[in-house]
């Protein structure tokens, strides 16, 4: 892979994660007690959040510096 690729790699994985993330925090938040937890759509949320995230990181990242 070339040091291109790999930063980009880097650099979106991070994203989907910190989106991840935050996506399950605000389903986790959305709750009135942590009992009432409905975590199967946490995680399928925050899992649809990160593969959208990759997906928009397609398009580029501020990040990875473009070929111009």
């Amino acid at each position: 892979m070339s040091e291109k690729t790999i930063l980009w790699v880097k650099a979106a994985g991070i994203r989907a994660i910190k989106t991840l993330a935050q996506a399950a925090i605000g389903v986790i938040g959305s709750s009135v007690a942590l009992g009432e937890v409905d975590w199967i759509l946490v995680g399928s949320s925050a899992a649809l959040a990160a593969i959208l995230s990759l997906l928009t990181s397609v398009a580029g990242l501020p990040e990875v510096p473009s070929e111009k």
